[in-house]
């Protein structure tokens, strides 16, 4: 299991949270998603051999938002 942390902008409201949450938990191999406004930040865990940060990044950027790993 990994952790992957997305730095998410466009987010403004907690619906803004629950679509972003969605669609990381969505993902194939993703267990879980903690997404904060306040921060603007999304910690992932995921199996990453299933889906890669860079999927992760464009889950987040179909939903509306732009989202990129911190490394």
């Amino acid at each position: 299991m990994t952790t992957t942390t997305l730095k998410v902008q466009g987010m403004t409201c907690d619906h803004c949270v629950r679509a972003v949450t969605q669609a990381l938990e969505s993902q194939d191999g993703v267990t879980r998603a903690d997404v904060d406004l306040g921060s603007g930040r999304a910690r992932v865990e995921h199996d990453d051999s299933r889906v890669s940060p860079r999927e992760l990044a464009k889950a987040v950027a179909d939903e509306g938002y732009e989202a990129e790993e911190i490394t």
